[in-house]
């Protein structure tokens, strides 16, 4: 977090970043005021369009489009180090292939920009002393989510904006501990480390010290899983610390499949949507009541300890697991947090040996890679791609990719384009948040359709009347909020508030690969109801 303040320009990429990083967005905010150029590209007129230099109010889910013409604009006007790219990528001219057809003409119709904000873009970054690229969901959420995030590396790969202080790409975190679910195994293809399931080498360590056998193939996202679900093949589900009948698309299709069951165990600190159609509930301690260790947006890694006592029934979710799987025939009886963590650091050495509970005591934080007690932690990953003898197996490939359109388009029955995302004192489900003292106030107490004015005179619809939004999966009544942020055509939603479901909406599509939904884009209708 601290190259903010090192670069020169920020690329801002689908981040309402003051409502769902206030903290982050401070960061920038601070290093705008000493000279930071930030570029927001993001379909609303979102809160940091305010500090930025230049906003490009793109069309939802044209980013491959305009990425594409960028680097098209790098390319024709060699505004990158040849002897760099010769040196360090590989498939250079595959990517000049693929972006050949992107001329700013091309991607200024796809996107709704003009060609000469996408050349001088393309010229601001490329030429940039320290240029970084920040992206969160709005540009994962999208059935090409995945394709997005391989143009981004694309980008700043071919500028050399990688590997170097002030430089680079972060993905900001959903959630305070995102990064630490995931590197400790919490992805169907990763072992805790994070190392990939499908290498020999690292599962057989796995199973030497576990005196299991792990199965090689990776496992199924939760989107195959709910798929699975549907056709019978799985029978029960296990959701700790989520609430997918809230949070997931299509919210009728989910409610459905979790009745389908034949068990439904949920573990969590309040009692949920989801946890409302359970079978069995078991409660766990909430955040201040832990001990263990938090990984954050950047790598970083600090100590979580408790600081109240919770009521004595109530368990850590690891020891809640460690107690299921003894019950299940495997024992596991580890006596602490650290003890867990003392055995990851040894079968993860090269990325945690270094990192005790007593020196991230000491020191505070430290950043993975860390393998030894004298290793200062790694602060900017990628630093080989500036080494001057670069192996073959260590360069970096460029990943050509196409634009795709969203998968539902605004038609004649369904005119407007729905994008949804958060709002800033509702956090994800509104689980933790939902439960404000009266002396409290805040700015935002219930859902509303944010729509332009234009659109809102068209239809008759004056600023907090109620109406009725449909798709094709389904209707719900909501207030209506009359605001510019958003353009003609586009309407904005959160999903935080259970009397206003706004997933019963949002479509059933995919990543291929990631399986993460299109959540930023479906068709819908707006009805007055006077």
């Amino acid at each position: 977090m601290e190259d903010f303040e090192e670069a020169d320009v920020l690329l801002l990429m689908g981040s309402n970043t003051t409502e769902a990083h206030p903290i982050i967005s401070n960061r920038m905010k601070k290093a705008a005021k000493n000279g930071l150029k930030i570029i927001v590209i993001d379909p609303r007129k979102i809160d940091m369009a305010k500090v930025a230099d230049r906003h490009l109010q793109i069309n939802v889910g044209s980013d491959i489009a305009l990425m594409n013409a960028m680097i098209h604009i790098i390319l024709k006007e060699k505004l990158f180090d040849e002897a760099y790219i010769k040196r360090v990528t590989l498939d250079l001219d595959k990517l000049q292939k693929q972006v050949e057809l992107y001329t700013p003409a091309y991607a200024a119709a796809i996107t709704g920009l003009t060609p000469e904000e996408i050349e001088e873009t393309a010229r601001i970054y490329a030429t940039a002393g320290n240029a970084m690229i920040a992206y969160t969901l709005g540009i994962t959420e999208h059935h090409c989510g995945v394709n997005n995030v391989f143009d981004i590396a694309n980008l700043a790969l071919l500028t050399g904006h990688i590997g170097k202080k002030g430089n680079g790409i972060m993905p900001l975190r959903g959630q305070n501990n995102v990064q630490g679910a995931g590197d400790m195994g919490c992805l169907p293809n990763q072992l805790p480390g994070p190392f990939p399931i499908t290498n020999d080498e690292y599962r057989r360590r796995y199973e030497e010290a576990w005196n299991v056998t792990i199965d090689g193939k990776s496992g199924d996202t939760q989107t195959r899983t709910f798929e699975r679900m549907e056709n019978g093949d799985v029978k029960a589900l296990y959701v700790i610390g989520e609430n997918p009948l809230m949070a997931d698309v299509h919210m009728s299709h989910t409610e459905k499949l979790l009745k389908k069951l034949d068990l439904l165990v949920v573990q969590d600190i309040f009692l949920t949507e989801t946890a409302q159609l359970a079978d069995v509930v078991l409660p766990a301690r909430s955040w201040g009541e832990v001990d263990g260790t938090y990984t954050n947006t950047d790598r970083r890694i600090q100590r979580v300890r408790t600081a109240v006592e919770s009521h004595p029934n109530v368990k850590e979710d690891w020891q809640i697991l460690c107690e299921l799987s003894t019950l299940m025939g495997y024992e596991m009886s580890y006596e602490s947090s650290e003890q867990i963590w003392d055995e990851l650091r040894i079968l993860a050495h090269e990325k945690y040996g270094g990192m005790s509970y007593a020196r991230l005591d000491r020191e505070y934080f430290l950043h993975y890679p860390c393998p030894t007690e004298d290793h200062p932690g790694t602060f900017i990953l990628h630093e080989h791609l500036h080494d001057e003898n670069i192996t073959d197996a260590k360069k970096a490939p460029f990943v050509p990719v196409g634009y795709t359109a969203p998968i539902e388009i605004p038609d004649e029955d369904y005119p407007f384009t729905l994008t949804t995302g958060r709002r800033y004192e509702s956090y994800n489900t509104h689980t933790q948040t939902r439960y404000y003292p009266d002396n409290v106030k805040i700015k935002q107490t219930e859902e509303t359709v944010d729509i332009h004015p234009e659109d809102a005179a068209k239809l008759g619809i004056v600023d907090g009347e109620v109406v009725e939004v449909s798709s094709r999966r389904g209707s719900l009544t909501v207030k209506a909020k009359i605001t510019e942020q958003v353009v003609p055509g586009l309407v904005f939603m959160s999903f935080h508030w259970s009397d206003v479901p706004t997933n019963i909406l949002t479509i059933n599509e995919f990543d291929p690969i990631s399986g993460t939904a299109e959540f930023k884009a479906c068709a819908v209708k707006i009805k007055a109801l006077h």
